[in-house]
């Protein structure tokens, strides 16, 4: 079964991109959306049976990989129930993504290419959560970055497609340099990769030193930091986070399955299955806890003043991680998957939600341009208020329980470490925060009235306002010589039913998830659901200590959330106009958090820029003008430059050979005289 789970994926793939040209598109896409089905049926009984049974989970070997001295590396595919949590959350959301992409990009001449690489996306997150050695891991972690690239680059007719692309990469490449580099110090501490061989070693390698750079450095701790940033590339953390919102340049279901289910989660999935080596290492878990709670404010500050619909939502799934990542850090790995498992479903729901409102307004993306859409599609609209009461905590939705025991946890964990107190005011701000610009979305896109002219986007450096949105405005899934080239002209429409489909189940997702599985997750039944997957240490007692906070602290997020809808109420339907207001009125706070704390440029200023003109002086200087000009390009020159000195010999007068002749018998004649006379 898990044979089939993991490979299917990989022969739609291979269907679809090799045989699409020849099977056609309709085939292509029921090929690679039926497997999807299966994997996702499939699934789920093995989550019933290895997280809900008695199955403690098994790792059949497909064969040795590789055997390199004391480096003996096996394929094989472990399943437990941290495995099983990740299989129905990458296929359940896959398949419904792949599901709504025969909707929403059948006006796309590539469906085929689109589909192969919805296939190769999910293989490679499903051979990184069945990893069963770092190595394996690894494979899977490169193969998603791959994955990410063809996705948000789909359509690589844009330059800022392209531009996009190339980002996710780059930025990604440097996490992923981190990450090598703490696989390499692990196999050098453990002369092993295979997780348990590493697990087993790990409590001996307590309190040991490495000496790095003339220094003596815990040598857990720096093996720990090195994965973690490998994390926060793959998860969109602060300093590493700048390529997520690009990635909106890709069709709007890559963006549910990035931002939902595969890629940004493997940070997250990463810390949890390296628990055993993270419990050790009490200092990268502070890091952990301050990087996740910078995150998670950082980027809902971000989100409060986007226009770009996906863009709202994009800083919200780099929030929720930050969220992810304290749970971590204070040591509740579990309310972390929790959290993973729970917004999966509600931050699908929203990106497809917004793909099904991109639809309806032909293409646009601008919230400035939307209004009163609950009248014309009113099933999207409920689909949409769903997941934003589920994003933003409302009691008894399935973010209520996953959300608000990180911030309990944190709370808890806080009385003993002051990295875990900065966790738990951070989260809780972000909460209201949340709350606020989420309503803001739903508000500016299904109430009031649609702008009578349109806003225009303006790509202009002068104009600060609409400078980060080089997304066009527009979702050009159907490249508009296929129709719809009027941006709104026609009235808006509800999405086809094979677009709706997914939204009602993730709906259901979105909102008994969390009720349904809280008590598996990181309630009194953890030790029968988890069995040993998530390692805590003797003294860690979060789960049970976080029940014990005071009352107030466990109602404050529920508290911000309401704040946040009332302020949001308030600026957008009872008093329209008051947002532009508050931007006059604190115009550089708007221009600092538009420009997403100028992250952008600073970063082009200190790196892009440099490794352009070391490029350049490499490039101009050293390959152009010393290799080129000194090797072969300098004797081909010199070899010219005689040769042209030769052809003004050939002047074609007589009188001028004559002379020649002349001066070469004058020559030998003084030549023998002068040799005679010595």
């Amino acid at each position: 079964m898990i044979y089939a789970i993991v490979f299917l994926p990989l022969v739609g793939f291979l269907i679809a991109g090799a045989l699409g040209p020849w099977i056609g598109v309709r085939a292509s896409e029921l090929v690679t959306t039926g497997f999807l089905m299966i994997c996702a049926v499939l699934s789920w009984i093995v989550f019933f049976d290895v997280a809900l049974g008695h199955d403690h989970g098994y790792a059949p070997i497909i064969g040795n990989w590789m055997t390199v001295g004391d480096l003996k590396v096996d394929w094989a595919l472990r399943v437990d129930t941290l495995t099983a949590v990740m299989l129905v959350v990458v296929n359940t959301v896959s398949s419904l993504v792949h599901l709504y992409s025969i909707g929403y990009m059948h006006e796309d001449p590539d469906r085929p290419r689109f589909f192969a690489y919805l296939s190769l996306f999910t293989f490679a997150m499903l051979m990184l959560v069945t990893a069963n050695n770092l190595v394996q891991m690894f494979f899977g972690w490169e193969g998603v970055g791959l994955a990410s690239y063809l996705l948000i680059g789909f359509w690589y007719q844009k330059p800022s497609a392209n531009a996009a692309a190339i980002k996710a990469f780059v930025v990604n490449r440097v996490g992923d340099f981190g990450f090598a580099l703490g696989i390499f110090l692990v196999f050098q501490l453990t002369k092993s990769l295979g997780f348990e061989e590493v697990f087993a070693a790990v409590p001996g390698l307590a309190g040991k030193t490495i000496h790095v750079f003339g220094m003596d450095v815990d040598a857990l701790t720096l093996a720990t930091f090195l994965l973690f940033i490998g994390a926060m590339g793959k998860s969109a953390q602060f300093l590493l986070h700048t390529w997520l919102p690009d990635a909106m340049e890709g069709p709007t279901p890559v963006s549910a399955l990035i931002h939902a289910a595969t890629m940004v989660t493997a940070g997250v999935f990463m810390v949890a299955r390296l628990s055993p080596i993270f419990e050790y290492a009490p200092a990268t878990l502070a890091f952990v806890t301050i990087i996740g709670a910078v995150t998670a404010f950082f980027a809902a500050t971000v989100g409060l003043v986007q226009n770009d619909i996906k863009r709202v939502i994009a800083y919200s799934t780099c929030s929720q991680l930050g969220y992810m990542f304290v749970a971590e850090g204070v040591g509740a790995y579990s309310l972390g998957i929790f959290h993973l498992f729970t917004h999966a479903f509600f931050k699908a729901l929203l990106f497809l939600g917004a793909g099904s409102v991109i639809h309806a307004m032909h293409h646009e993306q601008d919230m400035r341009n939307m209004g009163g859409l609950r009248k014309d599609i009113p099933f999207t609209f409920a689909m949409m208020t769903i997941g934003t009461l589920a994003l933003t905590g409302f009691p008894y939705t399935s973010g209520y329980f996953s959300k608000d025991g990180i911030i309990e946890a944190a709370f808890a964990a806080g009385e003993h470490h002051t990295t875990a107190m900065i966790g738990f005011v951070a989260t809780v701000v972000a909460a209201g925060l949340t709350s606020y610009y989420s309503w803001r979305l739903v508000f500016m896109t299904f109430f009031g009235h649609r702008a009578a002219h349109p806003v225009a986007v303006n790509h202009s450096h002068d104009e600060p306002a609409t400078a980060d949105e080089h997304s066009h405005g527009h979702d050009d899934h159907a490249h508009d010589d296929h129709g719809h080239d009027d941006h709104g002209h026609h009235a808006p429409h509800e999405s086809p039913l094979v677009m709706l489909i997914p939204l009602a189940v993730l709906a259901v997702g979105a909102l008994a998830a969390g009720y349904v599985f809280e008590p598996d997750f990181a309630g009194h039944a953890y030790a029968e659901f988890w069995k040993g997957a998530i390692f805590t240490g003797a003294h860690n007692e979060i789960l049970h200590e976080m029940h014990a906070i005071p009352a107030w602290a466990g109602y404050a997020p529920t508290v911000m959330m309401v704040l946040g809808f009332l302020v949001s109420l308030y600026v957008y339907v009872l008093r329209p106009g008051t947002a532009q207001a508050i931007a006059r009125t604190f115009p550089r706070l708007y221009q600092f958090l538009l420009n997403k704390w100028y992250f952008d440029e600073l970063y082009d200023f200190l790196f892009v820029r440099p490794a352009f003109a070391l490029g350049r002086m490499f490039w101009k200087g050293g390959d152009g003008a010393i290799i080129d000009g000194l090797g072969p390009d300098g004797v081909a020159a010199r070899v010219a430059d005689g040769a042209r000195l030769a052809v003004r010999l050939q002047t074609g007068y007589v009188y001028h050979y004559a002379f020649a002749m002349l001066i070469g018998v004058a020559a030998v004649v003084t030549y023998f005289v002068a040799g005679g006379l010595r």
